[in-house]
This record gives C-alpha cells, structure tokens and sequence, in this order.
C-alpha cells in the first residue's frame, strides 16, 4: 500500500475489471480438444470457448439466435461443427490463439437447411475429413467437412437417431479392404445398424444397413468401437450395456442380399451382457494402454466408461463385466429434483491426458484422472443468482508444507443448498453439500482457513478444508463440513465469526453469531470444532451449543459484523434500525459463557437495514439501507456522522477500504461504488453488472474487490489507481513534448507538421489559431486559405484525420467569431479533394471505431460515429445564417453611403465656376 508524505494511505481512486466468473454452460451439447485444453460449452443460443487451465473465456462463436441441438470437434481440432434449431449446418475454424478476443468468430461455411428435422447427435471420423450426423426423422447423412456436401445419406431408422460412432481400424492399410470403414446407429426402434461407407455411393438414398442388431430394448444412448474395429460397445436406457464382436462372419448368408460379391456376410455376434443397474446416458471405450490398476491389459481384454443417473463415472471389466473403479460420489440424500439434476448426460474421454471428463445436468462439468483415479477440476456451467460471497486461504494450520497464497479461494453462496468454492486462480471450483435449503449467507475466520454459511434449512455450517484432499501443488483440495448449528426457527439469514485468534494463537474462532428470520441473535461455541475435516462429509460432524439467544429486532434480521477486539456486535434489520451489543464471553474448565448486551441504537434509515459493517481502525460503523443511502455512525453516541447518497436503487452491501479512509458499496442499481469518507463524495463507479449486487467482498491486501450479482456474474475488480496516475503522468508528459513541437514547427512556418500534430494532439483551437494567423499576417492571394503549403496538406489529408478536421470545422461554423475560418477551410477542401475521397474519410473513421470500439471514451466524442449526412445536416442551416448577415451588412454599407451622400448637402458636387455640374446654372 502506497503511504502518503503525512503517513496516511493514499486514497484510491481506480479498480479495473480484471477478471469475471460468467455463465460458462446452462445446457445443450459440450465438446473438447483432443488435447483437453480447450472446451466447447452453450450458453443459451451462443457457442463459447473457454481454457480448461485457467477457466478464462477465449472467444464466442457467431449463432444464429436459435438453440444448439447438437455439435462436435473435428479429431484434428481444426472444426468446430453446429447444427442449430433452424436445420442449419455451420461449420468453424476453431482458433489456435488462446489470448481472449470480444469479435466473434465467423462460420466458414453455412448448410442453410442440412437436415429436414432437427439434429440431436453428430460425430467426425478419426481422420477428421467426415461427419455423420443424425436428425429426429430417422435419417443419417454423411458429410464431407472440407468441400461440404453430402457422401451418403441413410434411411430407414425407425425414429429419432440416438447415437453415432465410425468404425475405423487403427491400421490405415486395412482400409483398402471393402468394409473396413463403416459408420454404426442407434435409433429409436431400439435397433443398431451397420453400414459401409467404403463402396460407391450412386444409390445412397436406397443403401440397407449390412447388418441390424437387436438386442437392447430401449433407446441405446451410447456407441463406441474398439481401435481394431473388432468390438463394439452399446449402452442404453434399458440399463444394460451389450459386447458385440464385429469380426464374425455367417456362411449361411454367403448368397443373400447381404453379401453381394463378398464370400461370407457381416453378421456381429452378440458376446455378453452387462448389466449397469442405472439408465446408460453415455458409453465409451478405453484405449487399451490405459493401465489404470496396475495390472498389463492383453488383447482380449477390453475396457469401458458407463455415465447415467446415478451421477458418477464407472469403469468396466468388458471381459468380465466387474466395476474396476468409480469416479465421483454418489450423493447420499436424494431432496426434491436432485436425482434428475445430478444425472450425467455425456462423457467426454480424452486419451492424451488419461481423463474423463463428466456432464451433469445440474450444468457442472466434471474432470478426472483414470491414472489418480480422482477429481482433478470442476467447472461450474451456471451460478444462478449469487447472493453472498467471501474469501478464503486455504492452508493446512501448523503444516510445515508451504502454504497457498492469501485470499487463495472465493466462496459463493447462489440459489442453491450447494456452497460454489473456486480457485482465484484458475476458476477451478468444488460443491459443498450438506445443506437442505438455499444458502443465503456466508463468512470466514479471520485467518480465511474456515468457512461458515447459513441457509434456509434453519441451520448454520462451518466447513474445514479437507486434509486427504490436499497435496502440495493444491490441484487436489476440498472443504466438508465439521459443524453444525441448530435452533433457530426461521431461515438463517446473517453469520458473522469472531475476529479475533484463539488463544492458542491459532485461526481457531471462538464463538459466532447467527441472526434469522425469527428476529433473534444466537451466539454459538466454536472451541472445540475440529480445524481439519478428516474424512470429508461421511464423519462426525459436531453440533455447537449455543451459548445465548437474543431477542434483537421486531423484523429480519439482515446483516451482522463482529467489531476487530471481538468486543462488539451490530445487527442490522427490516426495522430499519442497526443495534449495537456489548459482547461478553469467557471460558474455563467449566465450558465458555457468552452474554450479549444492548448498549445502543441507531436510527435514522427511512428503509431496512441491508447491510452493517465494522470499521478497522476507527469508532465507527456503516450501514446501507433502501432508502439508497449509506450512513456511517460514531460508536460513542450512536449519532450519524455523515450520509452518503449517489446509489438510485437499495444499498445491499457495504465494506471499509483503505484503512478506513474509504468506503465500497453495492447496490440494485448494479453498481459498485468508491466513496471517499472525508469528501462524502463517490470517487469511483464500477458497473460490469446487469442486476442487484448481492454479494461484495474484499481481499486481505484490499487490492481487489469482487462483486457477484443476480445476474450470474462475478467481477473481481483490482486497485489500478498507481497504473492509471502513471498513464496520466505519461499523457502529460507526452502532451507537453507535443506542444513544444507544435511551437517549434510554427516558428519554422513547417505547416504540415503543425496542422497533423493538432489533429494528433485533438485540439481544435490551436487549428483554429494558426489558421485566423496565416490569414491574417502572411496572406497569399493566390492561395485559397492564405498559404501554399496549408493548401497542400489539406490536399493530401485522408482517413480519420480528414473527417476529424472536417468534425472542427463543423463546430467552429456554429460560432460567427470563426465562422469565416471554417468556411474558408471548408472551401479549400472542396476545392482541392473530390466529394470521393470525403466519402472514404468519413468511410475509414467510423471502420476505425468499431474495431477499437472499447477505447473511445468521452474524450472523442466529435469522432463517435458522425456520419457525412450528419456533418452536412449541421453546416447548412449555419452556413445560411452567416450567409444571410453578410448580405444584411451589403444592405446596410449602401444604406450609409447615402446618408452620407445626404449629409453633405450637395457641397462636394459644385463646380469652380460657381455652378452646380448637374445643371450648368
């Protein structure tokens, strides 16, 4: 933190939007790399890439504005292929740049009607050059991705197609041979077909399938074939999965339809049944060099991944039909749409880096490790509406390991009984279950090592991290639940721990506060929680006694926040008061004693209550209320000090920065703002959301700020006040070297490098001058503007500076002090440039700011999308005016002339001779 020359803190006054946690996935197909690097997610109508490593959104794909029924990634990830709810076939070059870009990346070809019903599955082949692609009305067709047309089309399924797979041996020799390359449905009817796609496709639309399967008796979900091409696995809904060996050939059908010109039919045998107990959603088989229990794989030994209800990964003995391992957990209660909701619906196996990667349709994507045999990454698709959120450093306490970084983790609490807890990092993230309801609040110790929640089930949590779930690279963590706490009648709607360590010195809390909908303040023991959780949520948890039960408030109760000597508690209400208490606890041998006592209200809130806070160092405490105001109280009489009013909807949270010389706050207006206490005055706005802003939390180090709103959004907002003072500075110092150079080039009379540094300089005035100064002091009558070399640049001006300088002219027209200067530069340009070349000027500009669309600002408002109608919509009406009083000042010069032709009295018109000339008398 920088320090002031009085030793105070230097007021920040700047945070930029550095990163943000946004819907990554709220339904339909997911796709990845065949490095796993890179995933395919929807978000609505809208196709995203994002890096698995660090969670971070590369670039967003141009839609259709219709939903994504189904897509696919080429093997070699060079295609992305889309078929949406409009029959449309959209086919992408997936980017090898991983730097984030806003500019959507456009298709390279668009198939407007490729199917006539929608397309629910698709698949390449290994080579990456087809894709088959199978749509509601039973017909398969098969594409060439490069040229896009069509290579085969299938009929005859008997509904829906519900799965795909190519078959394609490994040995690309063996592809010469008739029927090595062949493409496998599932359909609707239950039924498996197989058919060539090695032979010639003149009759494509009439082609039978060389063999149909029966066997399952429901939709089959899930096709893969082994590397060889000689085993195929089926999985469906009927909760069975079926080994079929492709390799056999039937002699008795050596003269039928089936085997035209071959000496023996394809006649798959079915080899065995494995029963899964659980509806198959996705299947796949394992490379056979995955050796995953230690154990060398042979040739007739095959291996598969199973996907469905249950929510977890299973992995098959094909040969013995045993379980070799399970990946995931199965949840243990099963509340209201749980069931529904964990459910996988694809897998995803990615053999490079020996993972498996689980979607689920609560919109959570789930990565891990066939070798470890466990979770390795999470990612969390939709957060819903994010009401509370905090910090958390996730350490082992007296660990000689080297511990994670400070405000390492961020805990959010959303519409949903599950607790999201991401790395700040990498945006890798963890579910905590445990709650029966939603979590409506959340806080840490005060060293961030434990997490407290409260939800509507009745109950607060305190959650520890997991020690069998750590390791030193931190890839491989967790937090579960080791406390619970019991009694209140209502939802728990506010949580505040205590501040202060233990007197072991340790992060070890000593009571906490719970505050509810049932209007009372319950202050609970934590000394004798476990600081570790051993064995995650299966062991025993302990239940906290609670030490005393306060009747606080006559409405909910919003808001409460320990004082930093543990000494104080406020709570803020409905009622639209803040209350503050006196705590009072002890321990002994005879357990901990905790009292609260009332020693003083705050009023002066015209709505409730929403949010109170502490302040570090000062005797003072913030409020915000919905009556959009934050107020800040002495704590020594209670009285308000100052109100602070910039907010247009309810002040929702509301936190102490910068020593306590500054205050951050949020609000429904979606806005987060910084407030300078001693100036009341807001020195900063920070909007990156759409909806109320719930949540608000800030770092130890009070570098970043992060805000989570309604909208699903969370913005982590980081101090560059330092960064943008030094951009000022640099601004400022290269403003004056320019305006140096402008001086030097005038005293030189260079012209050209005078009038392109004023434009580059974007100031108009000094145009203005050096114009008004050639006119007048070294005027050339054969020049149009007064000097041959001006004339020459305004010649060869193009692009933005052109329709920048014919922007100032505009404005100098409205003025009649400047208007002959603008009206003499005007002149000069028509004369000297074809209307064309205007055209282009103004053409190139508005190009140039749609492009860098992000960094014009309020600093270049003549340039912010004028358009040449516009320019000549504003000089007219001007130009007729000046027009109209010069012929005005004509009029009224002959008007003085003839007075004065008058006031002579015909004394200048007598002759010598005494006569006047006009009649010779």
């Amino acid at each position: 933190m920088a320090i002031g020359t009085a030793g105070r803190p230097k007021l920040k006054t700047a945070f930029k939007n550095a990163r943000t946690i946004a819907p990554l996935y709220t339904s339909g197909p997911v796709a990845l790399t065949k490095d796993g690097v890179k995933i395919i997610t929807c978000v609505e109508e809208e196709v995203l890439l994002t890096n698995v490593l660090t969670g971070v959104e590369i670039c967003r794909f141009s839609g259709d504005t219709q939903t994504i029924n189904s897509l696919c990634i080429s093997p070699s990830s060079a295609h992305l292929l889309v078929f949406t709810a409009s029959l449309s076939l959209r086919i992408f070059e997936i980017p090898v740049f991983s730097t984030p870009t806003k500019k959507p990346v456009q298709p390279i070809r668009v198939i407007s009607r490729a199917h006539d019903a929608p397309v629910h599955v698709c698949k390449t082949d290994p080579t990456s050059t087809y894709l088959a692609s199978g749509s509601a009305d039973g017909v398969v067709k098969v594409w060439d991705i490069r040229h896009g047309h069509i290579t085969h089309v299938f009929k005859g399924h008997g509904g829906i197609v519900s799965a795909l797979v190519f078959s394609f041996p490994q040995d690309v020799s063996s592809v010469v041979g008739g029927e090595s390359m062949q493409l496998i449905t599932a359909s609707a009817d239950t039924r498996i077909r197989l058919f060539n796609l090695s032979t010639s496709s003149n009759s494509t639309h009439t082609r039978k399938p060389d063999a149909v399967l029966e066997g399952h008796v429901s939709v089959p979900r899930g096709l893969d074939v082994s590397l060889d091409g000689r085993w195929l696995v089926s999985g469906g809904r009927d909760s069975v999965v079926l080994v079929w060996d492709l390799s056999s050939r039937d002699p008795s059908q050596s003269s039928g339809t089936k085997g035209k010109g071959k000496d023996k039919a394809l006649s798959p045998t079915l080899v065995k049944t494995i029963p899964v107990l659980e509806r198959v959603e996705a299947l796949g088989l394992l490379h056979p060099d995955e050796d995953m229990t230690g154990s060398t794989s042979g040739p007739s030994r095959i291996r598969f991944y199973t996907g469905g209800e249950k929510g977890v990964v299973k992995i098959w003995d094909g040969k013995d039909g045993n379980i070799l391992f399970t990946l995931g957990r199965e949840q243990s209660k099963i509340i209201g749409e749980q069931e529904e909701q964990r459910q996988i619906i694809d897998v995803l196996y990615t053999p490079e880096t020996s993972g498996v990667v689980s979607v689920h349709a609560d919109q959570n994507i789930v990565f891990h490790s066939l070798s470890t045999q466990s979770l390795t990454r999470q990612l969390i698709g939709y957060n819903d509406e994010i009401v509370d959120a905090t910090f958390l450093s996730l350490h082992l306490p007296n660990s000689t390991e080297k511990p994670l970084h400070k405000d390492s983790h961020l805990a959010l609490a959303t519409n949903s009984s599950l607790i999201r807890v991401y790395s700040s990092n990498t945006f890798d993230a963890r579910l905590l279950e445990g709650h029966t309801d939603i979590v409506l609040t959340l806080d840490h110790s005060q060293g961030g090592h434990l997490l407290a929640s409260g939800s509507k089930d009745r109950s607060a949590r305190i959650w520890a991290p997991l020690q069998t779930k750590y390791d030193n690279n931190g890839t491989d963590w967790g937090y579960g639940c080791v406390a619970i706490c019991e009694g209140h009648a209502e939802s728990v709607g506010a949580i505040a721990m205590s501040r202060k360590a233990g007197t072991d010195g340790g992060d070890h809390p000593q009571f906490m506060f719970t505050g509810s909908q049932d209007r009372t303040i319950k202050m609970w023991d934590l000394t004798g929680i476990p600081l570790i959780c051993e064995d995650g949520n299966h062991g025993n948890i302990s239940r906290c006694k609670s030490l005393t039960t306060h009747k606080a408030h006559e409405k909910d109760i919003n808001s409460l926040d320990v004082a930093p000597n543990d000494r104080f508690l406020v709570s803020g209400s409905q009622d639209r008061t803040a209350k503050i208490y006196s705590i009072e606890y002890s321990s002994g041998a005879n357990g901990a004693r905790g009292e609260l006592k009332l020693i003083g209200t705050c009023k002066g809130h015209k709505r409730g209550v929403w949010t109170v806070r502490f302040g570090r160092t000062e005797r003072v405490l913030a409020s915000g209320s919905g009556d959009k105001t934050v107020k800040l109280w002495s704590l020594d009489d209670y009285t308000c000090l100052k109100t602070f009013e910039g907010h247009t909807n309810s002040v929702l949270r509301v936190d102490f920065v910068n020593a306590g010389m500054q205050l951050v706050s949020s609000g429904s207006d979606g806005l987060v703002k910084l407030w300078n206490i001693r100036e009341e005055e807001c020195v900063a706005t920070m909007d990156n959301h759409e909806d109320k802003v719930w949540a608000l939390a800030v770092s130890a180090d009070e570098k970043t700020i992060v805000s989570g709103a309604a909208d699903s959004v969370v913005t982590f907002w980081e101090d560059c006040t330092e960064e943008q003072e030094e951009e000022k500075e640099l601004k400022r110092t290269d403003m004056v070297l320019k305006e140096q150079d402008f001086l030097n080039y005038l005293s030189l009379n260079d012209y050209r490098k005078a009038i392109q540094l004023a434009l580059a300089m974007k100031q108009p005035g000094r145009l203005l001058s050096l114009f008004k100064n050639i006119k007048g002091d070294d005027a050339d009558s054969t020049s149009i503007t007064g000097h041959p070399s001006v004339d020459e640049v305004l010649r060869t001006l193009v692009g933005s500076e052109l329709a920048r300088l014919l922007l100032y002219i505009r404005d100098w027209n409205t003025n009649a002090k400047s208007s002959h200067v603008a009206q003499r530069i005007l002149h000069a340009i028509l004369k000297l440039k074809p209307s064309e070349e205007v055209l282009k000027a103004f053409q190139d500009e508005l190009q140039e700011i749609s492009l860098t669309n992000q960094d014009v600002n309020m600093e270049t408002p003549a340039t912010n999308g004028t358009t040449v109608k516009d320019l000549v919509d504003t000089l007219i009406p001007y130009t007729e005016r000046h027009l109209a009083r010069m012929d005005r000042l004509v009029q009224e010069s002959y008007m003085v002339d003839y007075i004065l032709g008058e006031m002579d009295d015909g004394m200048f018109d007598i002759g010598d001779d005494g006569m006047h000339e006009d009649t010779g008398a």
